[in-house]
C-alpha cells in the first residue's frame, strides 16, 4: 500500500518556501511522497467579459511557475523523494481542507502573500491549524537542528494520542523529548496576591508528577530510546511552550486542549503559541 502523502501548501513567499522546505526534509524522514499544492483565486464575474480568458491564463501561469519553484527547491533537498504538484483554483484555506483529506499531514507557512505586516499567523494558517482533516504543521521561527521535540501535555482525552505524536516525532529526529505539564496549585488565601509561578508547592507538585509518570510510562516503554524530560510549572502552558520553543525543533499540541469551552478548536495554549513559538508546531488531530 502507497505511503500517504504530506501535502504542503505555497505561495511563493518566503514563508511558504520555508513550509516547502520543512515539508520535503519531512516527507524524506518518513519516506512519504510530498504533494506541493498552490491554489489562486479568481473572480468568475470577469470570466463572461472579453478580459476573462487572459486574466485566467495570467494567473494560472503565476501559479504554475510558484509550483515548479517549489518542486525545484524540494528535489535540491531530497533528490531521491516522489514529488506531485498542483495548481488548484479557489481559495486556498478550502482548496487545502479538500486535498489534505486521506494525507498523513499538512505543511503550510505561518503567513500568506499580501498578510498585514504586523499579522504574526495568517489566516489560512489558522483555518488550516483548526479545520484541516489530518495533523497540521505551522513553519514558524527556526528550528533548532540538535533540539529537543517539546509536547503539551494536559488531561484532555486526546493526550495519549498527542503523546503519540510527539514521541514518534524524537524517535524518527533521534532527539530528546521535553513534556511540559502546567497546573495551577491550590494556594492559601493569604497567597492570593501571589503569582502561582512563584509559589512552591512541594507536596503538590510531586502528586501532580506522579500523575504524569504513570501517563508517560507506557510510552517510555515503547520508546526506551528516547530521554525524556519533563518540565512540571505553573504558569500557563501557552507561556511555558513559547518558552521551550526557543530552544526546540518541534512543539506537538492537541487541537483541543484542558478546560476547552464549547465550539473551540484549539485549547488556550494553542493559539498564542501558533503567534508566538520560535520554531515549527505540530496540532495533533484527534482520532478518528
Amino acid at each position: 500500500m502507497r505511503n500517504p502523502s504530506i501535502v504542503v501548501g505555497t505561495d511563493g513567499t518566503d514563508c511558504g518556501t520555508s513550509a516547502v522546505e520543512w515539508a520535503a526534509a519531512e516527507a524524506l524522514r518518513r519516506r512519504a511522497p510530498l504533494h506541493i499544492v498552490h491554489a489562486f483565486d479568481w473572480d468568475w464575474t470577469e470570466s463572461r467579459l472579453d478580459i476573462g480568458n487572459e486574466y485566467i491564463d495570467v494567473a494560472r501561469l503565476l501559479a504554475e511557475g510558484v509550483v515548479s519553484a517549489a518542486h525545484d527547491r524540494a528535489r535540491a533537498l531530497a533528490p531521491e523523494l516522489e514529488i506531485e504538484t498542483d495548481t488548484l483554483i479557489g481559495h486556498a484555506a478550502a482548496r487545502l481542507v479538500e486535498v489534505s483529506r486521506g494525507a498523513q499531514l499538512l505543511v503550510v507557512g505561518s503567513r500568506g502573500r499580501g498578510g498585514f505586516a504586523g499579522l504574526l499567523l495568517g489566516s489560512v494558517s489558522q483555518r488550516m491549524a483548526t479545520h484541516a482533516p489530518c495533523p497540521v504543521v505551522v513553519v514558524r521561527g527556526h528550528a533548532m537542528p540538535d533540539g529537543p521535540v517539546v509536547v503539551g501535555a494536559d488531561d484532555s482525552a486526546g493526550t495519549d494520542h498527542v503523546l503519540e505524536h510527539a514521541f514518534e516525532a524524537a524517535a524518527t529526529r533521534e532527539a530528546s523529548l521535553t513534556v511540559v505539564r502546567s497546573y495551577l496549585p491550590v494556594i492559601p488565601l493569604w497567597l492570593a496576591d501571589v503569582r502561582p509561578a512563584d509559589v512552591d508547592t512541594p507536596s503538590q507538585d510531586a502528586d501532580e508528577r506522579a500523575r504524569l509518570d504513570e501517563l508517560l510510562t507506557p510510552w517510555i516503554t515503547k520508546y526506551p530510546q528516547v530521554k525524556v524530560d519533563v518540565v512540571l510549572t505553573h504558569d500557563s502552558a501557552a507561556a511555558a511552550l513559547v518558552a521551550a520553543s526557543a530552544t526546540a525543533q518541534l512543539v506537538v499540541i492537541g487541537s483541543h486542549g484542558h478546560g476547552v469551552i464549547g465550539g473551540a478548536l484549539l485549547g488556550s495554549a494553542g493559539f498564542p503559541l501558533l503567534h508566538h513559538a520560535k520554531c515549527p508546531v505540530l496540532v495533533v488531530r484527534p482520532e478518528a
